[in-house]
């Protein structure tokens, strides 16, 4: 599947957030960006579950990296072993040297720390796939 978007708005996203708030705070943002198919899960072992049916439909996972259960880097490591370049943004209040290193080597697609604006998310979605040319 050709995961590589022209224009945004055609994103099909998986937003994976354990809080509520957070959650539909992000969502907002991503509709402000024109980006209405949005589906969300709660925790990792749920978003596991919904990528064993959806994974060629999603086009990025957008996920905490703090939840309880299974861990955003822990989601990320189980959807690496089924695609290795699969776009995962992940996104957390953890913006010290060594959390990056430590997502950056399991092979995240991008980081972006809280607080960010709608802008800042744009930006580093389009340059996520900026950086994927052919998917």
């Amino acid at each position: 599947m050709n995961r590589m978007k022209s224009d945004l708005c055609d994103l099909r996203v998986l937003l994976v957030e354990d809080q509520p708030d957070s959650r539909a705070l992000i969502r907002n943002m991503l509709i402000e960006l024109g980006i209405t198919q949005v589906f969300e899960s709660s925790d990792g072992k749920q978003a596991l579950q919904f990528m064993d049916t959806a994974f060629d439909f999603i086009d990025i996972v957008i996920c905490d990296w703090n939840m309880p259960g299974m861990t955003g880097v822990e989601l990320l490591r189980q959807l690496r072993s089924a695609d290795p370049s699969f776009p995962f943004l992940m996104v957390t209040g953890r913006a010290d040297r060594g959390s990056v290193m430590e997502a950056r080597s399991s092979g995240v697609t991008g980081y972006i720390a809280k607080p960010f604006s709608p802008t800042q998310l744009e930006a580093k979605l389009r340059v996520i796939f900026a950086k994927m040319p052919g998917r």
